[in-house]
């Protein structure tokens, strides 16, 4: 059956039906539209366990370990620790905002951070590992500051909240042993994370 589609075709292009018929079956077919994706930045601290915490949020497609916010170009896990180039550690997240809103997000960073420890985060000491919300543009900006302002209302623990919010700059990924550490070294980032307090001082912070 030749559709009203195809006969309009015809009429256009000066074709016969049949040509014109012809013609359709061949076109290409339009690539399927892959499903729109948002990329949210944070500094919560190690980014091994921001990246655990993340990794297990539902609407969250990749995780990617790495810094942001410095001076030097490419750095280096060593430069960064170091405390000199200006950089934070970071988790960079792409998910789905279909099935997880940024403002969920959002507030999967504050349950995961120690929002009142300036320069650092629990046994983390220095600049490099301070929280910060990498805002992508005016959109997440305006929700990180509301969500920070109603967490200064309603905050479930004494102290301020030191958190800043800053406009995301170049992402540097992280080297390849940092990324998946968590499921890559098990025994080892365990260690690491109950040494380190972060569990403790979270749930004396959000119960």
């Amino acid at each position: 059956m030749i559709s009203i589609r195809t006969t309009l075709l015809a009429l256009v292009l000066g074709l016969s039906v049949t040509a014109a018929a012809t013609a359709v079956a061949q076109a290409p077919r339009a690539a399927a539209a892959k499903p729109a994706t948002a990329k949210a930045t944070f500094g919560g601290g190690c980014f091994w366990c921001m990246e655990e915490a993340f990794d297990a949020v539902p609407g969250v497609i990749s995780t990617t370990s790495g810094y942001m916010g410095g001076k030097t170009k490419n750095p280096t896990y060593e430069q960064v620790s170091s405390g000199r180039t200006g950089h934070v550690e970071v988790l960079q997240i792409e998910y789905d905002p279909k099935r997880v809103s940024y403002e969920k997000l959002l507030e999967a960073f504050w349950r995961n951070i120690d929002p009142t420890q300036p320069d650092g985060q629990f046994c983390d000491h220095g600049s490099q590992y301070r929280s910060a919300i990498f805002h992508h543009d005016d959109e997440q900006k305006r929700l990180a500051e509301t969500s920070k302002a109603a967490l200064l209302k309603n905050k479930p623990f004494k102290g301020g909240i030191v958190t800043e919010t800053t406009k995301a700059a170049e992402f540097y990924p992280a080297e390849d042993y940092h990324q998946d550490y968590y499921q890559k070294n098990p025994v080892r980032y365990k260690f690491y994370k109950t040494g380190c307090g972060r569990a403790a001082r979270l749930k004396q912070l959000w119960g």
